[in-house]
């Protein structure tokens, strides 16, 4: 029966979306809270806010790694998953999910191991100064323990999701951030543990939602199960997921490359005051860019399915609904951030210093966020219908050929200082967006008009 209910290839395309892009949506705001209310909490330390925050920020690129790769896995296997379900190849499905798993946990492992051998270099790479570099490194020797958990309770989601069961995987969301906002209090002020209660209440959290993937995707409700004899990598099952993931793990990575080069740079122009401002910026950006998300990780397994079913005219119609909605829900977080920057500010720090670096600064990055949704449509478009080239190039042509040297750049440049780096995000927003979304029209959707009337011959 439940098969039946999720097949995405019946009934309204909007409605298929939406049933999974709602609460899709609601899980990406949650899964910020992850941390993001870490940094609220942090924020109002009453001796160290600001530099304990900046210490948390100087991390951002560790936490970014390991999402990577919980998306490399999850975000690789899951489309390949609706793909075949779509043809009918449960097996082959389980199969997949099943060799991602392994992966996340192998990986896990490795991440946690070279991260603490690593971490004194590395913070000092990712921006951290001699005064900022104990508060770095109480986050993430503790973050890094939990690794495995965070990516297993990342990763596995996107299975859940992909079957068509959106509620469950935002209730698996909730449950994780919730434990986490009661758990964030209790450790950072009642047991006086500062940063490292932060860090342990977040992989905690994210061990509870890991416990509770594994319990759905076991059980009898799930159309795709988790079995032991699927966790067997096999070669050339490895190398589709980690093909077909590399576009999100690239997105991932790059955005990590470029948290460093700005945290490094910031530093060198701007100290310990502009480092903090980055991540209250990133933070803000991290609430309005997960909505979109969700949206377009809501359309990808209708996109998967549909494209694999050969339901080609209803592969359009999500298209066509997807880029009005994300576009119409920029333009308005444009509106808002631009309009009330103190508010948004605020929501993390009420230092005064910071508050005045950070207004002008918020400004200049969200200038024209809404090129951003052209992005995040072409890339769901690529994924969705398994165009894995395509969407790892466009994942890099952003970050590592825009971004990452123009952050180096644009403080030389006029006089700019630490403002060049907050200029760097929106050049890239209106040259990666438009090469992106404007490549997927042009190649994708006389692609489709083909295979539909060469259907229609046949």
């Amino acid at each position: 029966m439940a098969a039946v209910k999720n097949d995405f290839s019946k009934g309204s395309v909007v409605g298929n979306i939406m049933s999974l892009a709602v609460p899709m949506t609601v899980a990406q705001l949650i899964n910020v809270l992850y941390n993001v209310v870490d940094r609220i909490y942090i924020g109002y330390i009453p001796e160290h806010a600001t530099l304990s925050l900046t210490g948390l920020g100087v991390c951002l690129p560790v936490i970014t790694i390991v999402i990577a790769f919980a998306n490399l896995f999850g975000m690789g296997g899951a489309p390949l998953c609706s793909i075949e379900r779509g043809r009918g190849n449960e097996r082959e499905a389980e199969a997949i999910m099943g060799n991602s798993f392994t992966m996340m946990i192998l990986f896990g492992i490795l991440l946690t191991v070279l991260g603490i051998v690593f971490r004194r270099p590395l913070l000092y790479l990712f921006g951290a100064s001699d005064v900022t570099y104990p508060y770095a490194k109480s986050y993430m020797t503790i973050y890094l323990l939990g690794s495995v958990f965070v990516m297993t309770g990342l990763g596995m989601n996107a299975f859940i999701n992909s079957q068509g069961f959106g509620r469950v995987g935002m209730m698996t969301v909730l449950l994780g951030a919730v434990t986490n906002i009661i758990l964030d209090p209790i450790f950072i002020f009642g047991f006086h543990m500062d940063v490292q209660g932060a860090a342990l209440a977040t992989i905690l959290s994210q061990f509870v939602s890991a416990a509770w993937i594994l319990k759905f995707l076991t059980g009898n409700k799930a159309i795709l199960r988790l079995k032991r004899e699927t966790m067997g990598l096999k070669v050339s099952r490895v190398k589709k997921i980690i093909s077909m993931g590399m576009s999100s793990f690239m997105a991932g990575f790059t955005n990590s490359l470029v948290a460093v080069a700005c945290n490094a740079t910031l530093q060198t122009w701007g100290g310990d005051l502009y480092v903090g401002v980055m991540t209250v910026l990133h933070s803000v950006r991290e609430i309005a860019e997960n909505m979109v998300k969700g949206l377009t990780s809501g359309s990808q397994p209708v996109l998967g399915y549909n494209y694999g079913a050969g339901e080609y005219d209803r592969v359009k119609q999500a298209i066509k609904f997807v880029s009005v909605v994300t576009i119409s829900f920029t333009v308005v977080a444009w509106i808002l951030v631009s309009v009330f920057p103190e508010f948004f500010i605020h929501i993390f720090n009420r230092d005064e210093e910071l508050v005045a670096a950070a207004i002008p600064s918020i400004r200049l990055y969200f200038f024209g966020f809404f090129m951003m949704s052209l992005q995040y449509s072409g890339q769901a478009c690529f994924v969705g219908l398994g165009k894995a080239k395509q969407a790892t190039f466009f994942s890099i042509f952003r970050k590592v050929i825009i971004v990452f040297p123009l952050t180096l750049l644009f403080p030389h440049v006029a006089g700019l200082g630490p403002m060049g780096v907050f200029l760097a995000e929106p050049v890239s927003n209106f040259v990666g967006g438009a090469a992106c979304y404007g490549t997927m029209i042009r190649t994708v959707w006389p692609e489709l008009s083909r295979k539909k009337e060469s259907e229609e011959k046949s």
